[in-house]
């Protein structure tokens, strides 16, 4: 026998759909190519959001279901880019990072999730460092020094210029945090 699946499956569902489709709308904001072939975008910020807004296995699947589709040549990334060669340029490492670092955001939250006010936008501020540029630097970093044959040295230093960027997407994360909690109250950080 068969039964109907329940309002919070469902709901779960929308939500990891939503966020793979924030992902890919966060997309179509221009890139900004640096010269080692790793782009700046905005995308990275529904990374966090998602960890964030989502809980840690919620954001993984979210994340991805994105790659997944990015991985079947949708042209989802930033400039139009998508296929199987997004996977062995220079972002890659970036990229196969992004559920890992969503999942390890998801995770810090819901050790902060009860947390209120100031303190909640601090939290979530810490979860999106955490995940969003911690996790996923890890990852983008090694990616980087392998495909493009550099010192893991010099991958670091070359990434270094994401990082003001990424603290601002940390602050923006937060304070969509604090709102969503705020008139949203009934959404739950800690699923």
């Amino acid at each position: 026998m068969n039964k109907a699946p329940s309002a919070n499956s469902s709901r779960t569902l929308a939500h990891i759909a939503l966020f793979a489709a924030l992902i890919a709308a966060m997309g179509m904001i221009p890139k900004i190519d640096l010269p080692f072939g790793v782009p700046i975008t905005l995308q990275t910020l529904g990374v966090m959001m998602a960890g964030c807004l989502l809980g840690a296995r919620r954001a993984f699947l979210a994340v991805g279901l994105f790659l997944l589709a990015v991985a079947l040549g949708i042209p989802l990334l930033a400039g139009g880019r998508g296929g199987l060669g997004v996977f062995v340029a220079p972002s890659a490492g970036f990229l196969i990072g992004w559920p890992f670092g969503a999942a390890v955001s998801g995770f810090v939250m819901r050790r902060l999730s009860h947390l209120h006010g100031r303190a909640l936008l601090a939290g979530a501020f810490v979860s999106a460092l955490v995940g969003g540029i911690g996790v996923v630097y890890v990852f983008g970093i090694a990616g980087l020094a392998l495909i493009a044959k550099l010192s893991v040295q010099h991958a670091a230093l070359a990434s270094a210029a994401f990082i003001p960027g990424d603290l601002l997407k940390c602050a923006i994360c937060a304070v969509v945090v604090q709102t969503v909690v705020r008139g949203l109250p009934h959404w739950r950080l800690a699923e």
